[in-house]
């Protein structure tokens, strides 16, 4: 069974930085990953993805503030957030779509504020 498990949310101030990571297990090896957010009272949103071979994508939104990263060998992805905003503020979510199903992790809450 597929699991993703996040980590590395906080309370951080704004300008300030975090590191998210999603490690994945019961998966010989990780595909296309992607991170996502939802703030109270809004959609879930696609942030970033990368695919199997590297390629990157980001929402307006973070585009050069956030960098999406993975280690295959860890089956790992992380998300590096820089310049953080309070508007940033959400759980966010790592994802990915194997064997024709989609996998969500937990979730794990970031606050951006002073």
């Amino acid at each position: 069974q597929v699991q993703l498990v996040e980590s590395g949310g906080g309370l951080v101030q704004p300008g300030g930085s975090l590191r998210l990571s999603c490690a994945a297990s019961g998966i010989f090896s990780i595909g296309q990953m992607e991170w996502y957010r939802q703030a109270p009272g809004k959609e879930r949103e696609l942030v970033a993805t990368i695919t199997s071979d590297g390629s990157t994508y980001y929402a307006d939104s973070v585009k050069g503030r956030f960098s999406i990263s993975r280690d295959n060998a860890k089956k790992t992805v992380y998300l590096q957030m820089n310049t953080l905003k309070p508007e940033d503020t959400a759980v966010y979510y790592c994802n990915t779509f194997h064997l024709g199903r989609d996998y969500w992790g937990q979730g794990t809450q970031v606050t951006v504020s002073s």
